[in-house]
């Protein structure tokens, strides 16, 4: 299993939807963080990813960085599978569970 700490890892102050829009926008913690998993179609590693500890999470940021995996990896099964979201918040687990939907 592979965690992923945002707050820690990435920012506790996520951006806007695109990288020309500011620092740490959704689309470099796809690129960075998601993308690199999701692409290996032969990895099956569930990615556990904890979302507490960021000051809140703009829907730009959380529409591109779950909406736009599904886009550039073009598997919603599997990210749904494998993407496992821990949070004490539960209307942001179900917010980045329908972008991922809607994608």
């Amino acid at each position: 299993m592979l965690e992923i700490k945002l707050a820690d890892e990435f920012t506790t102050t996520p951006g806007g939807r695109f990288v020309k829009d500011g620092p740490y926008s959704g689309e470099q913690f796809r690129k960075e963080k998601l993308e690199p998993v999701f692409r290996n179609k032969e990895d099956q590693e569930i990615v556990e990813l904890y979302l507490d500890g960021a000051e809140g999470y703009p829907s730009s940021f959380l529409e591109e960085a779950f909406g736009g995996l599904v886009r550039a990896v073009g598997d919603k099964e599997e990210i749904k599978k494998r993407l496992k979201l821990n949070s004490e918040n539960k209307v942001l687990i179900n917010e980045i569970k329908n972008y991922i939907e809607k994608a």
